[in-house]
């Protein structure tokens, strides 16, 4: 059925062009499969050899408004043939399912940059539902770009007119059209895409040939069309030797915490309730009983964490995963495994808020809740990843932590890492250190609070003979963990716990200047606003600029040389997706006047929005 030669679909008459990078954007109705297009596109890209970064956007609801601007889902990717750190800040061609995609849409366009449009959406009930009172591809409005009108739908349609397929399964299919005319725009081989398609289906041989069909139409039409006189070619990048595969936040995430159940020896509990964009941690972990996981998908919140901390108590790697409301909800537990002193991940992949907020959208603004949300003293060490491919190694590091100090752990990402992807270097476990695991087997000597050089207390499986002990969420005497109210064993419990949360900076690296070590201004991010730091740091040194920038990871504590940095820095600006909330940590934690640069618009930030704020402080230091 499929042995159509496609070698030929790679031969091309028209000029090539080489650029470094392109950021193109896909946009269609929810229904439009353009979150699939998109992957589909970067898998192509990520196995020629280019470093990518993406930008997954679309809306919370299942059943979006279909034709509003409500409804607009969009996949962004910058892809370059060299390192890059973010999908992108102006879009080079945007393709545009219908109106509202590009009502939605055209504003990230630069100008000049191009335009796929299926022109058979552009009727006068989708311009209506977009809120067009004219038809952009009639008026003159568009004048400030290059317009590629196609006829997607019809297309799609005459393709498949002899398969009998019903207007609606038909018309699906015409995402793979656009896929094939950019799949040929940018030179890149269809194989891949058909090799997907064919195991994606092979259980419904006709789906498989109209999607490949359209697919090839698509590519040919690229070649054929007079609308398109030019391709383009975009080299592999030249990144450190290994072995890569393309991988987004929560599917690396969920590789560093088997991979710390691996090196530790442990299985993994992950109890956790659904919500987005946490989620897909459950559905991938559930896929991984070969590692011995065992995953619970709970009924709320609160069982879901409950379940986590006693699968701890029993011996295991106790996980639970959520997002900002889950936090919240999980907060009176958390307390509890303060106070039990069990060793537990807790993933936070923050969203917009508050309440339900934005589901779908990023932000940073569960920091302070991390640190401080909960009643009484009940300190936690909280990390945050800084890229997709850094949630594998911060996933393996708070398992780190949390057995080796007996403690839970806060790992933080967001939105934007949890959907959005990179090239990812793998790595082999004889790679990984081993992580050590005592569990407490001899009966003399032995008392449930009786703590070590860094105050962890024994791990003790219940059912061990000898090693009964209490356990709960009422304050406990010193050593023997006793049920105890006194005023001074209190205050010492609470100090201890403190003191070893504290502790941990012993442990973790020193903060680490990108630059020079002093000098007029200072970038300090923390989380996913690494990638536009970067970006926004590397255009200011292009400029002649001096600019030096520091990325925390470790947040609670804090490296222990943090305020030794931050002094030597007449400014300090803090680029973060909330109101200022390491600001607030910084300023009183060391009495720096740190400079605060808040977006809070369910987006990460653009390198240009940094590149602004850091020539402001400059001018005015001058």
């Amino acid at each position: 059925m499929f042995e159509q030669d496609t070698e030929s679909l790679s031969k091309s008459l028209k000029k090539i062009r080489n650029l470094n990078n392109v950021t193109v954007r896909f946009a269609g109705d929810s229904g439009d499969g353009m979150q699939l297009t998109g992957n589909q596109f970067t898998d192509t890209v990520a196995i020629f050899g280019n470093d990518l970064g993406t930008l997954p956007d679309f809306p919370a609801e299942i059943r979006a408004p279909i034709g509003t601007t409500y409804g607009v889902s969009g996949f962004q990717l910058q892809f370059s043939d060299h390192e890059i750190y973010t999908p992108g800040d102006e879009v080079d061609l945007l393709v545009a399912m219908n109106p509202a995609a590009l009502k939605v849409n055209i504003r990230d366009l630069k100008k000049g940059g191009d335009i796929i449009v299926n022109s058979d959406s552009f009727d006068k009930k989708n311009l209506q539902l977009a809120g067009y009172e004219t038809n952009p591809l009639e008026d003159d409005s568009l004048s400030n770009y290059k317009v590629h009108s196609v006829p997607i739908t019809k297309s799609t349609l005459e393709v498949l007119k002899d398969l009998n397929l019903s207007m609606k399964v038909a018309t699906k299919c015409k995402n793979f059209f656009a896929l094939g005319i950019m799949l040929w725009l940018y030179n890149r081989s269809i194989e891949r895409t058909i090799n997907w398609i064919t195991r994606k289906f092979k259980n419904d041989q006709i789906i498989a040939e109209a999607n490949i069909r359209v697919l090839k139409a698509g590519y040919n039409f690229g070649e054929t069309a007079e609308i398109f006189t030019t391709r383009y070619e975009i080299k592999p990048a030249k990144l450190r030797k290994g072995i890569y595969r393309n991988i987004n936040g929560n599917d690396a995430l969920s590789l560093g915490l088997i991979a710390g159940s691996v090196k530790s020896g442990l299985d993994i509990f992950l109890g956790s309730y659904p919500i987005t964009p946490a989620s897909d941690i459950l559905h991938f972990m559930s896929r991984q009983k070969k590692f011995g996981v065992i995953t619970f998908q709970a009924e709320d919140e609160i069982a879901g964490i409950t379940s986590a901390i006693g699968a701890s108590f029993a011996g295991k790697l106790g996980v639970t995963t959520t997002s900002g409301p889950g936090m919240a909800l999980k907060t009176e537990a958390m307390g509890f495994a303060v106070m039990t002193e069990l060793p537990l991940v807790i993933v936070d992949v923050q969203r917009g808020g508050p309440s339900t907020g934005l589901p779908t959208k990023t932000e940073q603004a569960d920091l302070l809740q991390s640190v401080y949300g909960r009643n009484s003293e009940a300190p936690i060490p909280v990390l945050a990843a800084a890229t997709p491919a850094d949630c594998f190694n911060m996933a393996f590091e708070a398992v780190r932590i949390a057995l080796r100090f007996m403690t839970p752990v806060i790992l933080l990402s967001d939105g934007y890492l949890a959907n959005g992807s990179e090239p990812w270097k793998t790595v082999r476990s004889d790679e990984l250190m081993d992580i050590e695991v005592n569990f407490r087997t001899e009966e003399e000597g032995f008392f449930p609070y009786l703590r070590d050089e860094m105050l962890a207390r024994p791990w003790a499986i219940p059912g061990t003979k000898g090693l009964e002990h209490r356990i709960g969420g009422l304050e406990k005497k010193h050593i023997t963990g006793n049920v105890n109210y006194e005023p001074e064993n209190h205050e010492l419990m609470v100090k201890l716990r403190a003191q070893k949360v504290k502790n941990i900076e012993n442990f973790i690296p020193d903060l680490e200047v990108n630059g020079h070590s002093e000098g007029k201004l200072l970038i300090l991010g923390w989380g996913s606003t690494q990638g536009p730091i970067i970006a926004a740091v590397e255009k200011q040194r292009a400029k002649g600029n001096q600019v030096s920038m520091a990325h925390l990871k470790y947040l609670n504590p804090l490296p222990k040389n943090t305020a030794d940095v931050l002094r030597k820095f007449e400014s300090v600006l803090i680029p973060e997706m909330n109101l200022g909330q390491l600001s607030k940590i910084i300023r009183s934690e060391f009495l720096i006047n740190a400079i605060s640069l808040n977006k809070v618009q369910g987006l990460p930030f653009k390198a240009v929005e940094i590149e602004t704020k850091i020539e402001e402080i400059l001018n005015n230091l001058k």
